[in-house]
């Protein structure tokens, strides 16, 4: 047990022993103005009296809102499954998976899951160990560097605005161009993107659907990028690869998204789960880990970490990332769900979300002063105009139960009465009317 002081002589003992006159003299390299003059704690408490006070301070907390909140991250159905499943000992209490003799539960949840990410992309390797949808997408720029030996990236706009902020913060001491090309009427500027592309250009960024909800073929986007010997890189939302034409099948070269929808919870931010699929000649550049199925010396299956090309594997200069970590228990939540959902279940649920985001586009249409922007189609997310400024107008709608989707004037200049709309499976018709009914009377 540590020494801890409790009575004055206590404290008066030690810091003799170390040399110090008082308390204060610890903190004197620390200015006055950061410092903090004490906590304001109560008196002692009961056990049951601490949780009756921390249940009160959690309802002042807005934790019943019916969402339509998007923007990459999703308010999506989680089965008891997923909760019951990865709570167990034998995975929760599980790290690196560095002994595959003791550790065939894990790797192979890994193998499971790249296997499934690989299935849902249409593509030939998918990695484990990301931490979240934008340094994914920061980790497939920085491969698409090494594989061409470029330095500019073509950033379409409307790839969410986080996972830009992201990927121009994490180069900041690096020398990697970036050129931006906006979106027209929220959709790619294909033609502008295709002129902009050279052989000083490394890799294409897109996203699909892109933030403002809109959904594309970039086929001839990327055949044009290959020609001028340049990488194709696409963030994807997952759940609307059970509709969509797969990246596999555009002939991208790598893929990115944010899992959190694959059966995370919100949960404030995190943790989340970054997942990367790519083609097989370029997976000696992969971040991360990989696992892979193998026979041992008796001819039994088993499993093992195939490439782990990380830091403390790899002099720090030649690792192919220094931030990625192990994602095991969100990977295995992921693997779970689409488990759970199966083939035909993965496509229902993404038709379903599409069915009622347009039964929301309905409603929201027939409400005097709003404005659907119908420029493209959409999966389960979409733009509205607004006849007043979006970020006010959430305020009051928040007042009155709906987190009603982002404000798009928050990262797109001249963008203020603009929202963006998303629909899951959650939202049932009766509340898709209320919010509709709630926002025409708000307005």
């Amino acid at each position: 047990m540590p020494y801890i002081p409790t009575t004055d002589q206590d404290r008066e003992t030690m810091l003799k022993s170390i040399g110090v006159p008082d308390v204060d003299s610890l903190f004197a390299d620390i200015p006055a103005s950061v410092q903090i003059p004490g906590l304001n704690l109560p008196a002692g408490q009961s056990e049951a009296e601490v949780y009756e006070h921390m249940h009160r301070l959690s309802h002042r907390n807005s934790h019943d809102l019916i969402s339509f909140l998007g923007g990459g991250y999703y308010d999506h159905f989680i089965p008891a499954c997923v909760d019951e499943l990865s709570a167990r000992s034998e995975f929760y209490t599980a790290y690196t998976p560095y002994q595959p003799e003791a550790s065939q539960g894990t790797l192979q949840a890994i193998f499971e899951y790249q296997s499934a990410i690989c299935r849902i992309t249409d593509m030939e390797v998918a990695n484990a160990s990301l931490y979240d949808g934008g340094t994914a997408l920061y980790e497939a720029a920085m491969m698409a560097i090494r594989l061409t030996g470029r330095r500019k990236i073509l950033l379409d706009s409307g790839v969410n605005p986080i996972y830009r902020n992201i990927l121009v913060s994490y180069t900041s001491n690096l020398a990697v161009d970036f050129e931006e090309i906006p979106v027209v009427h929220g959709q790619s500027d294909r033609e502008r993107i295709i002129q902009a592309l050279d052989d000083k250009t490394a890799a294409i960024v897109l996203q699909n659907p892109n933030f403002f909800g809109a959904v594309d073929d970039f086929s001839d986007v990327i055949e044009s990028a290959h020609r001028k010997g340049c990488m194709a890189i696409m963030s994807v939302y997952p759940v609307s690869l059970g509709l969509l034409k797969t990246p596999g099948q555009m002939g991208v070269d790598i893929v990115t998204g944010e899992g959190q929808s694959l059966g995370l919870p919100l949960s404030f931010g995190g943790p989340y789960l970054g997942f990367m699929a790519s083609r097989m000649d370029h997976v000696r550049k992969m971040p991360g880990r990989i696992a892979g199925a193998t026979i041992d010396g008796a001819g039994r299956r088993g499993f093992v970490l195939t490439l782990q090309a990380r830091e403390q594997h790899i002099r720090r200069e030649k690792a192919m990332s220094n931030i990625c970590s192990n994602e095991g228990l969100c990977a295995l939540r992921a693997l779970i769900y689409l488990s759970w959902l199966g083939k035909h279940g993965f496509k229902e649920l993404a038709n379903t979300c599409a069915q009622k985001a347009e039964y929301a586009k309905t409603r929201l249409s027939a409400i005097p002063g709003v404005g659907v922007k119908k420029s493209a189609p959409t999966f389960n997310e979409f733009t509205i105009e607004l006849p007043c400024e979006a970020s006010g107008l959430v305020s009051r709608m928040i007042d009155r139960g709906f987190a009603p989707g982002f404000p798009l004037g928050r990262y797109y200049q001249g963008m203020d009465n603009y929202l963006l709309v998303a629909v899951t499976e959650k939202r049932t018709r009766e509340q898709i009317g209320m919010f509709a009914e709630t926002l025409e009377g708000v307005l």
